[in-house]
């Protein structure tokens, strides 16, 4: 072999692993959770709204407003009883690697989801803009979640609709 042609070779193997490394990269940063940093009353916390299970989406009361809107990225609106929707962010708590800390029961999980409102309104009470824990529980027989206990959204082999 001529040396033209083994350092072609060369080249040509080091083009074939610098495109396997990117790649595997890219696929591992995919993969992993982002993890974001609250600041509560209580202490610090962490966040992540990815807990492989599909739960961005709208949360109805039986029905109907007030709902929980949960979407992608870690924005939505929540709505309480006999109020406007308000803008706000969220996340799931977990570890600081991002792996969801939630509670497994018979045919459930319970999670603690994090949301603080994005902007002040007349009706926060002294505390203002804080980060507020609610239940978020996962219903495995029945396929559906909730939030608080009464938002609820279905979600499983059917499209997700209103329950």
């Amino acid at each position: 072999m001529t040396p033209k042609i083994q350092n072609r070779q060369k080249n040509s193997n080091r083009v074939r692993h610098v495109k396997f490394l990117f790649v595997l990269c890219l696929f591992t940063s995919i993969g992993l959770a982002q993890v974001s940093r609250i600041e509560a009353k209580d202490g610090v916390h962490y966040i992540t709204t990815n807990i492989n299970y599909p739960i961005t989406g709208t949360y109805y009361f039986k029905g109907e407003e007030p709902t929980v809107e949960l979407n992608g990225g870690g924005n939505g609106f929540y709505q309480l009883h006999e109020q406007p929707k308000r803008a706000m962010v969220w996340g799931i708590e977990c570890d600081e690697a991002g792996t969801p800390i939630f509670k497994k029961g018979f045919d459930n999980a319970a999670y603690t989801l994090w949301f603080q409102y994005t902007s002040a309104s007349d009706l926060d009470d002294a505390e203002g803009l804080v980060w507020k824990p609610v239940s978020f529980t996962i219903h495995f027989n029945s396929q559906k979640m909730f939030i608080q206990g009464e938002r609820s959204k279905t979600y499983g082999g059917e499209a997700e609709r209103k329950p």
